[in-house]
């Protein structure tokens, strides 16, 4: 194997330059790993393309070599989606993040891979843009598109899935082909943005996306709103949802995780399940929406509600939400936070969050649950000792009754973090015979396996 991993970086070398080719090995354990509790495994070699050009040439190199190939974003992945477990080249897509083409009249943006959300809101700002999908972390839109990312804004915005009108891939074999085109929608042809949006790598590299930008609102007002239990502020969610309210976000929050924010971030919030909220709109609009929200939330027995305007107070409310993962890790030293996620109907979301919250007491792991609960998506965030067999033992116990009560509601076992190792086991479970025929594209598009191979699905 080190021969032929010789000679491919031989190849690699002579179509790029040589900063573009690493066998380092600390450079080889960057792009081993992601911020999963999944063990790492290094690639053997780490290329970096600067152009679509790049990769096709890397993937005709490796397609004739029969080695795997792993794109990689910046490692922010939360199911090993980006780990190398075949080894072979990890594609670092950093060189590539170049912002192509803003459309402001067709509200549309262009861009290679390695543009971070953060990079692209910044150039959009000056043209009263933004890119609504928000995982959290601060990704790369290729990596989102191949996780088909979400966050808190799905509610309102949708999911990655819903902002891509294009998508330029370099096959497993070299060969270029775009997904779609820049018209708001199409009957031509199959529905190639969605086959590729999520397959995690395991189809093709995309070296370009265009994607749907929204204008940013005249005003946004963020809300916290304290129930005495999950399924009182589930049940207000729905009830919010169904009066055709147009809410920016909403969030719920449990009590542990509400005590540890409250630790973590030095405030007193009542240690009860709480919903983070946030409209946008105009300001007549928005206050009705407050308004009519306040009368809902006082039928679901809401202990308090408090609004905020400004953007400093705005953004000190939603630190309690965004900051949970450091929460829970500053809290842990020497842990590995594991976050799980699936997805139900809403009217099923309550008793699938209150089960899970048994679960988590019967392991005797330290944790809490959030949730994008306006989409049925929720986290449990679980602190464990990777290194102890037994913890993990209890942790994986706890992913999967939770997984197996949502599917048995019609639910998935993830929302947004993709499959990539963590949820292969379950996908026979949820798909049934349809994963038969993900099998045949993925087989008929990608012959050798070398894309992302052990990801998904076996072959």
């Amino acid at each position: 194997m080190t021969i032929v991993i010789d000679q491919i970086v031989g190849q690699l070398k002579s179509i790029l330059e040589d900063e573009q080719v690493s066998t380092n090995k600390t450079v080889r354990e960057l792009h081993g790993k992601d911020e999963s509790h999944h063990a790492a495994s290094l690639p053997d070699i780490v290329v970096f393309p600067r152009s679509t050009a790049d990769v096709s040439a890397i993937l005709k190199i490796a397609h004739e070599a029969c080695v795997a190939v792993v794109p990689f974003g910046v490692g922010s992945s939360l199911e090993g989606n980006a780990i190398p477990i075949a080894r072979g080249i990890s594609i670092d897509f950093s060189e590539m993040n170049a912002i192509l083409e803003i459309r402001p009249e067709d509200l549309l943006a262009k861009v290679q891979p390695g543009v971070t959300r953060a990079q692209l809101n910044k150039e959009l700002k000056k043209h009263g843009l933004q890119f609504t999908v928000d995982p959290g972390a601060d990704a790369t839109l290729g990596g989102m598109a191949a996780t088909n990312a979400s966050g808190t804004t799905a509610v309102r915005y949708g999911v990655m899935r819903d902002q891509v009108r294009d998508l330029e891939v370099v096959l497993a074999d070299g060969s270029v082909i775009h997904t779609g085109s820049m018209a708001a929608k199409s009957s031509s042809g199959y529905h190639l943005n969605g086959l590729f949006v999520g397959s995690e790598g395991t189809l093709g590299c995309f070296t370009e996306l265009t994607l749907k930008v929204y204008g940013i609102p005249e005003f946004v007002t963020a809300g916290r709103a304290v129930f005495p239990t999950v399924g009182e502020a589930v049940s207000a969610v729905t009830a919010l949802l169904q009066a055709g309210i147009m809410v920016g976000r909403v969030e719920l929050v449990d009590e542990a995780s509400i005590a540890q924010a409250n630790v973590y971030n030095e405030t007193t919030y009542e240690e009860k399940p709480t919903l983070f909220l946030e409209f946008h709109g105009n300001e007549a609009g928005m206050q009705e929406d407050i308004e009519f929200t306040t009368a809902i939330f006082e039928d679901y027995v809401c202990a308090s509600i408090t609004f905020e305007t400004d953007n400093a107070a705005r953004n000190k409310l939603w630190e309690a939400r965004h900051s949970l993962a450091y929460a829970y890790i500053h809290a842990y030293p020497g842990k590995k936070l594991m976050s799980t996620d699936v997805c139900v109907p809403i009217s099923a979301l309550a008793e699938t969050i209150l089960y899970a919250r048994e679960q988590l007491e019967t392991v005797g792991l330290a944790g809490g649950v959030v949730g994008h609960v306006g989409d049925g998506n929720f986290h449990a965030l679980l602190m464990l000792d990777p290194t102890d067999a037994k913890e993990q033992a209890r942790a994986d116990e706890f992913n999967e009754h939770i997984v197996q009560f949502a599917l048995l509601r019609g639910g998935s076992c993830t929302g947004e973090h993709g499959v990539g190792i963590g949820k292969m086991k379950y996908q026979a479970a949820e798909h049934g015979a349809s994963l038969l025929v993900m099998k045949s594209i993925k087989a008929a598009l990608d012959p050798h396996n070398i894309m992302n191979p052990g990801k998904i699905f076996t072959m």
